[in-house]
């Protein structure tokens, strides 16, 4: 990963030679941007796998940063997620998008914890939704930093990119889908 003296993050190029580095295979469905994960679900559904929602969420404060992988069709409860990561009475939000473009190099709509390679700092905590690990889906999809594609790999390569990229995750357990 190259950062710069202005602080210049990697794109979709730059992602997908650390993924090649670490000789990660991967499958990639090229669709329209998508802003939502009804919306992304059109494009997807056919593939087997964790398809994933992804939140970039921060403390009240601003001094602790998360981004939130879990299965698509999964509904949070801000509140309780707070006492699950000891955020405080403050608990926690959704985190500005420029802080989004600061710390990982991605906009509204493209939240992927795929761009952790760009945290290199370790500013930001990385949350996954236990059912992604434990779970029968063999492959994980996400956004390759951009919301006009979705990209999966085994679930095996995902934690080894994620902590290759500094980010061990906490595994969150989350009440079974029904």
């Amino acid at each position: 990963v190259t950062k710069m003296a202005d602080k210049q993050l990697g794109g979709r190029a730059e992602l997908e030679a650390e993924l090649e580095k670490l000789g990660i295979q991967t499958e990639t469905i090229e669709h329209p941007e998508v802003f939502t994960v009804e919306e992304m679900m059109k494009y997807v559904s056919h593939a087997p796998g964790a398809h994933s929602k992804n939140l970039f969420l921060r403390d009240k404060k601003k001094k602790n940063l998360w981004v939130l992988t879990i299965l698509h069709n999964r509904q949070v409860n801000l509140g309780w997620l707070a006492k699950q990561v000891g955020a405080g009475s403050g608990g926690v939000r959704f985190a500005d998008e420029a802080i989004m473009l600061e710390k990982l190099g991605v906009g509204q709509g493209c939240v992927t914890p795929l761009a952790l390679f760009n945290d290199t700092q370790g500013e930001v905590k990385f949350l996954l939704d236990a059912d992604i690990v434990e779970g029968d889906h063999g492959k994980v999809f996400c956004h390759p930093m951009t919301n006009a594609a979705s990209l999966g790999m085994s679930v095996e390569d995902f934690l080894k990119f994620v902590r290759a990229t500094g980010h061990d995750p906490k595994l969150i357990q989350f009440e079974p889908l029904v």
